[in-house]
């Protein structure tokens, strides 16, 4: 009996560290992949370094040429605008505790739910989050050969969830499948175009896929550390 009890107890352990070690091996693989990924589009110093981002995008609204912008400082300052012919007709913002939002000209607090990874935010690139394990928990799920993408699971602290689709061959992301177990959704993001602005690789045309059809964005202006401080985001 007690021969038979210690058998257990060995083979226990052995599961037990076999599925240690296979959650450590999948963490270190997805970890390589986002790394490799860093590389791809500037390397992480680069990455590091980046204090202010700011982004322009056009795309076709109901028929009309719209503008979306988004402007970001470290560690979790951000607005996002919509301008059309010229003039701004939304913008919401978060001033590193609270979201608000302006229509129509009138400022009020906006929906915190949307706002919510703001908080805890340290990073202007996401890339560098991931890496985080007080941000994230990243595990390699498998790789796609037939589209010749790598799948990395992304879970936050709150319980949502990113997953990340990486290239094979350059290591730049691809797609993002974003889930929201509070509201019972999700998106995706698609990247079809890379460009390359100053030091940095990034997406520079977005597809924003929905029940609702997809919407394209082609990046126009991008620029990192400079022309951004603390008023844009009051």
């Amino acid at each position: 009996m007690k021969l038979l009890k210690l058998g257990l107890a060995v083979f226990c352990f052995a599961i037990a560290n076999t599925f240690t070690y296979a959650q450590e091996t999948n963490e270190a693989k997805a970890k390589s992949i986002i790394e490799k990924g860093i590389d791809a589009m500037g390397g992480k110093e680069l990455f590091s370094n980046i204090k202010t981002l700011y982004t322009k995008s056009a795309t076709i609204t109901d028929g009309r040429n719209v503008y979306f912008i988004t402007k970001e400082m470290a560690p979790n300052l951000g607005s996002f605008e919509i301008e059309y012919e010229g003039r701004t007709v939304y913008r919401s913002w978060f001033d590193g505790s609270t979201g608000f939002e302006m229509v129509n000209g009138q400022k009020k607090l906006a929906d915190q739910e949307e706002f919510k990874d703001k908080p805890g935010r340290k990073y202007i690139m996401n890339e560098l989050a991931y890496l985080d394990p007080s941000l994230y928990k990243v595990e390699f799920v498998d790789t796609d050969k037939a589209e010749n993408l790598h799948k990395i699971k992304a879970t936050a602290t709150d319980g949502s969830v990113v997953n990340l689709f990486y290239d094979t061959k350059d290591f730049l992301l691809k797609k993002e499948i974003k889930e929201n177990p509070v509201k019972n959704s999700f998106s995706t993001i698609l990247c079809e175009k890379y460009k390359k602005f100053k030091d940095l690789v990034h997406c520079s045309k977005t597809v924003l896929r929905s029940e609702d059809g997809d919407q394209i964005l082609n990046l126009v202006d991008l620029s990192y550390n400079k022309n951004i401080d603390k008023k844009d985001f009051k």
